[in-house]
């Protein structure tokens, strides 16, 4: 068995993983072919996505000593403590240099590019050349290495990890879940649309906690329910009821979060994961979970489409109680940013509003017609939000109940509904 068996999912990242370890396992046979050891790798990411179980796993299977070297001793001691873990892996070569959360190695905030901590790694790495010296380094954040640390030649293959995929998502839940007791009825392809784009640590620690809800609930397995609970509580923050306060506005909650799920699922159906009045930051709103597909926001029309879901919440009071919604401001903030990427980077509102021509206070009169072109265009929107609404009242009531009722419901239980309800599609015009 392979040490990479270990890593779940992530498929080309560990073909890359594979090839460059295999040339520390194999030497002899790629020096053979005129091939030079090269220098080292680099892997970054958000924090919670298993770097370090990936570096782990490449420096055991390679069977190669390893010196870790991770910043635990103040700035100028840390520097001495670089030098020396380089000395110490020359005299043990072949070997391995692991720079643990590299990133962390300096806590400059002026001349962040060439600070000590950098520059003595960078020296060390080019010292070690002609030896038998990998250097592997991961890092959340590396935009506080400068080009030249970052060349190839220093770190000679650099891997970007981002959040699993909805299929490699769906494995790492699975292997989780095989660690523990649960039903049979699981349904895993709905766990991993509600857990979307969540690293592999929330992943892990959903499926955990939610054991711990079925242990206090008496149960001898883990069920969907305990898993629901469990993904309402870490990814959202979410208590388990609503407060008195909460409880005085919850038709008003009820039906914000049904006006974003009928625009959503009108729009783009089975796009709605989750949704729920239960929340403790923001505004008084609750959760409405969508999925976002790779590309999502490379495509106009997606992007159109999740202004005007975002404007629901808004448009459902109107329609219902005839009221303003004081809770929508992060929603209509969200959709006007999206507007401004029409109009400031993707020009598709026309070049004269290209985000480049702003930093001067040459274009008063630009700017200012593109203010008034976006206040046109968010009413647009908001009157199509509006209509599907109107449209789609039976819909809309039967999803506000469902919320009254039971809090939070799920994507199966949102299709069930959708099946019974007389649905009107968008006419955009």
């Amino acid at each position: 068995m392979s040490e990479f068996d270990k890593i779940i999912g992530y498929k080309s990242i560990k073909k890359e993983l594979e090839r460059f370890c295999d040339v520390l396992k194999n030497y002899d046979r790629y020096s053979a072919l005129g091939v030079k050891l090269p220098s080292g790798m680099l892997i970054h990411g958000e924090a919670g996505l298993g770097k370090t179980l990936m570096a782990n796993c490449f420096i055991k299977e390679s069977g190669w000593k390893c010196f870790v070297c991770k910043k635990d001793k103040p700035d100028g001691y840390f520097v001495e403590e670089i030098k020396r873990i380089y000395d110490e892996a020359k005299r043990n070569q072949p070997a391995i240099v692991f720079l643990d959360d590299f990133d962390k190695f300096s806590n400059s905030t002026s001349g962040r590019f060439n600070t000590e901590e950098f520059v003595t790694v960078q020296t060390c790495i080019d010292n070690a050349k002609g030896e038998k010296i990998f250097t592997f380094a991961t890092a959340n954040n590396i935009n506080c290495f400068s080009d030249s640390l970052l060349r190839v030649g220093r770190f000679d293959k650099i891997i970007k990890v981002d959040v699993p995929n909805l299929k490699d998502a769906k494995a790492i839940i699975e292997y989780y879940l095989s660690q523990k007791i649960s039903v049979d009825e699981i349904d895993i392809d709905e766990v991993a649309k509600i857990m979307g784009s969540s690293s592999c640590a929330v992943l892990e620690t959903v499926i955990n906690e939610a054991g711990i809800y079925a242990g206090a609930n008496n149960k001898d397995k883990i069920d969907m329910d305990d898993i629901v609970s469990a993904c309402m509580r870490v990814m959202f923050k979410a208590p388990e009821t609503l407060s008195e306060e909460k409880q005085k506005y919850l038709d008003r909650l009820a039906y914000h979060e049904a006006g974003h799920t009928v625009i959503a699922e009108i729009l783009e159906p089975t796009s709605v994961n989750l949704v729920s009045v239960l929340k403790y930051e923001g505004d008084i709103g609750g959760i409405t979970s969508l999925t976002t597909d790779e590309g999502y926001w490379q495509n106009e029309k997606f992007m159109e489409n999740r202004i005007i879901v975002l404007l629901g919440g808004l448009a459902a009071l109107d329609c219902v109680f005839g009221e303003s919604d004081i809770g929508a401001n992060s929603d209509i903030t969200r959709a006007h940013r999206i507007l401004e990427r029409f109009f400031e980077e993707y020009c598709i509102r026309g070049f004269e509003f290209f985000a480049s021509e702003f930093p001067s206070n040459k274009n008063v009169k630009t700017k200012d017609k593109k203010e008034a072109l976006m206040t046109a265009e968010l009413n647009r929107y908001y009157k199509i939000a509006k209509k599907i609404l109107i449209e789609n009242r039976e819909f809309l009531d039967k999803i506000a109940n469902a919320l009254m009722e039971k809090k939070t419901i799920r994507f199966k239980e949102i299709a069930e509904i959708k099946k019974n309800s007389i649905l009107v599609g968008c006419d955009r015009r």
